[in-house]
């Protein structure tokens, strides 16, 4: 079996694309199931972000294992094929590795460095954990995966240095807005509406709570859930007055705000050109100060696909950031910084494949240290019967047995942990191979533990 990816991102495909292609909710649990029923696939998960779609699978056979995720990705996503195939790209075994490492870093991030991927990954791979998609050999990619981006984190500064999406349209809107006062931070003194209800927008509220806003209003279809997220905003600070709404009242809320961050994830647009019109005919000054102009409504739409009509970026007074600009807006990643994250990749990567190849021959060294005890045994069992009718005590014929198992598994060492040590080289399997014939290994014995491996493994 070997691992298969199958993907576009925000690097292959335009926003336009994506935004037909984004899976979500129960899309992404019917896609994982289709996908490991197909032929080919023994288990998948699939990593689904507003910016890229990839399904990672273990298959034993690489074109039809891409042949068959194509065309189910293409059936899910709801994009005909001839138009998708032009925009995916495909990483087989080690390519298909190190490409998980390096998302789970953050270096295939629209912005380099931002941490929410790393959650993503983790999500992805418990969800098919849950739905039983995802087996020893998924599982343990994606524990690698995730060790592979906490140690970027945690020993280099691509984690600071980079940006999250919301701090890189954060950025972009400071450019609109400015501060208040000379020094704040843009959101500063400000108003904010917050549309949806998940996890971005839980990160966009404590944000805006971070940098002083002066109001936050969440607007959600569950109400519930509004007032959850209103809530958490006293973890943060006490100074923020909060509030929820409903979707049916966007434009009064639209209106009374300076800022707007929605990441819905909704099937469609949920902040139209005609809702902003009109909360832009009904907004007043900050304090209702008649007269005073209000700065420019910044909206920004981190969803994907988009909650906001495009057309709302030609209505006047109003900046809409979207994935485009974002993905236009370069995050200031020091060379080093990435170079020390290639670095821990490497390593990383290095020892999947050591373990991977080790894990290849385990089966020949298995049998072999199988037939070697079942040979003394038997040689001990012949040797007992004789010397017991001689009057050799028990403690004697137990010292035998002990030197002859240390005598054999000294002359079997060297041998089984050279042939793990070669299992990497050009024509490693070949080791294996020649030991398999030079000590008479039964194949079926071979097979034996090769099968038990996935059960014993399943059983812990």
């Amino acid at each position: 079996m070997s691992v298969l990816v199958v993907g576009l991102s925000h690097k292959s495909a335009p926003v336009a694309v994506l935004e037909r292609a984004a899976v979500s909710g129960d899309t992404v649990t019917k896609l994982l199931r289709d996908v490991v029923q197909a032929e080919p696939v023994a288990e998948a998960f699939v990593v689904s972000t507003c910016n890229r779609v990839e399904v990672y699978a273990d298959v034993d056979r690489f074109h039809a294992g891409v042949t068959a995720i194509c065309e189910l990705l293409a059936r899910h996503c709801g994009v005909p094929s001839h138009e998708l195939t032009q925009y995916l790209y495909v990483h087989y075994e080690d390519r298909a590795v190190s490409h998980l490492l390096a998302v789970a870093a953050g270096l295939d991030s629209m912005v380099v460095g931002e941490d929410q991927i790393l959650g993503q990954v983790r999500s992805a791979v418990k969800l098919a954990a849950e739905h039983g998609t995802a087996g020893r050999v998924l599982g343990e990619l994606g524990r690698l995966a995730l060790r592979t981006g906490k140690r970027a984190r945690a020993e280099t500064a691509i984690g600071r240095a980079g940006l999250s999406l919301l701090s890189a349209a954060v950025e972009l809107a400071a450019a609109s807005l400015g501060p208040l006062h000379p020094g704040e931070d843009p959101l500063a003194g400000r108003d904010v509406l917050v549309v949806g209800a998940g996890s971005m927008s839980g990160l966009a509220t404590a944000t805006a709570a971070r940098s002083g806003a002066a109001s936050i209003t969440v607007a959600n279809r569950t109400r519930a859930h509004a007032e959850r997220l209103a809530a958490s905003v006293s973890t943060v600070t006490t100074t923020v007055t909060t509030t929820v709404t409903g979707l049916a009242d966007l434009p009064a809320a639209i209106a009374a705000a300076d800022v707007v961050i929605s990441c819905t994830g909704a099937a469609g647009q949920v902040i139209t050109g005609e809702m902003v019109s009109a909360a832009l005919a009904a907004r007043v000054p900050p304090g209702n100060a008649p007269g005073n102009a209000r700065s420019a409504l910044v909206i920004m739409d981190l969803a994907m696909p988009r909650d906001v009509e495009p057309a709302v970026a030609g209505l006047p007074g109003v900046v809409l950031i979207g994935m485009d600009q974002l993905s236009e807006h370069a995050s200031a990643v020091r060379d080093d910084d990435v170079a020390a994250v290639r670095t821990i990749l490497e390593a990383e990567l290095a020892a999947y494949q050591s373990a991977m190849d080790a894990a290849r021959v385990a089966p020949t060294v298995v049998a072999l240290r199988a037939k070697a005890a079942g040979v003394v045994d038997a040689e001990l069992a012949r040797l007992a019967g004789r010397l017991s009718a001689d009057g050799l005590s028990g403690h004697a014929l137990d010292e035998i047995a002990q030197t002859v198992r240390r005598v054999v598994d000294k002359l079997l060492h060297a041998p089984t942990v050279r042939v793990k040590e070669l299992a990497g080289s050009p024509g490693g399997e070949e080791y294996a191979a020649a030991l398999r014939v030079l000590f008479d290994l039964d194949p079926r014995a071979v097979e034996a533990v090769t099968r038990a491996a996935p059960e014993q493994e399943g059983s812990r």
